[in-house]
């Protein structure tokens, strides 16, 4: 038997503080910000469809890794075949590692905190000495994931949070005006699906599947063994992460909302962000801005890297932690210096493909249990969630993209003949159709199996 430690309030509360600290970075403070602005008076239903992809989809995540006992994102999407499973792994660490997620660590806290204090030409060199001070911390930090914990739970969440409790305290004593601005033409009608929607610039589901490693990880390096036990635990921890995200976003969204009787909508919630700061504590505000802004992005960075790293070597032993360690830092310091606005506009095409993907993953895993983890079921669903799923991604590319003659006529059928596609859920009702034909041939056979053993025995 393995001995299995039982862990107090305070160990709880360091994995929360973990999780917390990866789960909330770049995007968690501008996009809150700019949904509030898009939404105006309708910010408190945009709400609510932010906060179940920017936290309840992250909770499921974890809860999926959980129930499953799978040690990271490969082993979960296994059922629906190891050579999918190895690319859908890929494309989600690069995704959260080099591509995107990581770089933007680094281009948002310079854009809302510096970029706005210095010339235009010399913007770039200061990005460049930004971005190789912030990688360099972020690979020294992530050499030893072991050492996760006291690096991002310990030291630099209780800083952050002092800091953003400063800013909300000024805020909710000295509002800004009132949250009666007219929503934009998108939110007046549709402000739950397009919050839905903005939940995925967080990343935070992917990431969820992503750091379940680093849960694990941690959780077995406190003592415990026993499988179950290790889930029942995950789950406890990250309830208390999500929690306190959901409060801050929602305290994020309502300040967003409210800076519209000030200010007029901003291009990002960057620009946001930096004028609502010199709004309340001038440029005292803008310091502690860009040292808030630093200080949640590197925990972000740091628990990107380190996942990153570990996903990739668990799968290619060949090549040492180290060397993707070096490969997530280094990639990410080159492609932080094309800029926020061309990170953010490449990387909402995959996000748009990826989020369907794991989405059904998720709902497949927590459910498994129901279906005895039958890949029919996961291949069903996915196969049919696939395809919407990559128009999706046609559709949210840039112009160079969507104005190809052959992308057209595929958007234009899509729209056509697929429900939702104009919302961005072309994929919900194909990935519907897959569950039902899955569970479909999945119990038929179970029944059908049963049927002959009967028979046998008479």
């Amino acid at each position: 038997m393995q001995i299995t430690r039982k862990l107090t309030i305070k160990h709880y509360i360091i994995i929360g503080s973990m999780l917390f600290g990866m789960f909330f970075g770049a995007g968690n403070l501008i996009f809150p910000i700019h949904l509030g602005q898009l939404a105006g008076a309708n910010w408190l239903t945009a709400g609510w469809g932010f906060l179940l992809t920017g936290t309840l989809l992250p909770l499921l995540g974890i809860i999926a890794i959980s129930v499953t006992h799978s040690s990271g994102i490969y082993e979960l999407a296994r059922p629906i075949g190891k050579r999918y499973a190895t690319i859908f792994m890929v494309l989600t660490c690069a995704t959260l590692g080099p591509l995107f997620a990581t770089p933007r660590t680094a281009t948002t806290p310079f854009q809302i905190g510096i970029a706005s204090h210095v010339s235009s030409a010399q913007a770039q060199w200061y990005l460049l000495a930004y971005s190789l001070i912030f990688f360099s911390i972020t690979y020294w930090a992530a050499r030893r994931p072991t050492r996760i914990v006291d690096t991002i739970g310990k030291l630099l969440n209780p800083a952050f949070l002092i800091l953003l409790a400063l800013i909300f305290g000024i805020a909710f004593s000295r509002p800004l005006g009132t949250t009666n601005a007219t929503p934009t033409a998108a939110y007046q009608h549709g402000a739950f699906l397009n919050g839905f929607l903005q939940g995925y610039n967080t990343m935070d589901a992917l990431a969820a599947l992503l750091f379940g490693i680093a849960v694990v990880t941690t959780i077995r390096g406190l003592g415990q063994r026993d499988a179950g036990a290790i889930a029942k635990t995950a789950a406890k921890s990250s309830l208390l992460s999500i929690s306190l995200e959901a409060v801050i976003y929602l305290g994020l969204i309502w300040i967003g909302a409210t800076s519209l009787s000030q200010f007029k909508l901003s291009a990002d919630g960057g620009i946001a962000f930096g004028q609502i700061a010199n709004a309340f504590m001038g440029t005292p505000g803008a310091i502690v801005l860009a040292i808030m802004a630093t200080l949640t992005c590197l925990t972000t960075a740091v628990g990107l890297a380190t996942s990153f790293a570990e996903a990739l070597h668990a799968k290619f032993p060949k090549i040492s932690y180290r060397a993707w360690n070096r490969l997530a830092c280094g990639a990410s310091f080159l492609i932080a210096n094309i800029g926020l606005d061309q990170i953010i506009a490449w990387s909402t095409p995959m996000l748009m493909f990826l989020y369907p993907l794991a989405i059904t993953l998720i709902i497949l895993a927590i459910a498994s249990p129901l279906f005895h983890r039958d890949p029919l079921v996961y291949r069903w669903t996915t196969a049919l969630t696939l395809i919407p799923a990559f128009i999706d991604g046609l559709g949210a590319a840039p112009a160079l993209i969507t104005r190809l003659g052959w992308v057209q006529t595929i958007l234009a059928w899509d729209q056509r003949y697929l429900p939702l596609a104009k919302l961005g859920f072309d994929w919900a009702l194909p990935a519907i159709i897959g569950l039902l034909i899955g569970l479909g041939w999945h119990y038929a056979r179970r029944f059908q199996n049963a049927h002959a053993y009967k028979m046998s025995q008479d």
